[in-house]
């Protein structure tokens, strides 16, 4: 059963990993490849699939573009998996708000993302 209790401190670590993943300069780095589990697998706002490697050369290869993420909201499913909510605002003309959520599983004491899923809406 999913927990819905209040938890600062997972809220505040998994939003700072989670924003982390927003900047460029680690977009590009082995930290991404640190934070992605093995089993990586995302559902694309564009309705593309990426799993890890597919994800890491993606990345690699765009141009950066300005993101502002608000709204987070954490679930915790077990006590080392947790479901995390957001918003993200995409700075370009047209701007672009997808909501989006990931799931975060803790092992050997780090905090690894094993599924993500953007999904495009109209509201800011």
């Amino acid at each position: 059963m999913i927990s819905h209790e209040h938890d600062g401190a997972l809220i505040q670590h998994l939003r700072q990993l989670e924003e982390s993943l927003l900047q460029p300069d680690v977009r590009k780095s082995r930290t991404l490849i640190e934070l992605l589990a093995d089993e990586f697998i995302e559902f694309s706002s564009s309705g593309r699939i990426y799993n890890k490697a597919d994800l890491v050369e993606a990345l690699q290869a765009e141009s950066p573009s300005k993101q502002t993420a608000n709204d987070f909201k954490v679930a915790r499913l077990c006590p080392d998996a947790a479901l995390l909510t957001y918003r993200i605002h995409l700075h370009r003309e047209p701007p672009v708000h997808t909501l989006r959520s990931s799931v975060w599983r803790r092992s050997n004491g780090k905090w690894r993302i094993v599924f993500h899923q953007a999904t495009i809406t109209s509201e800011a």
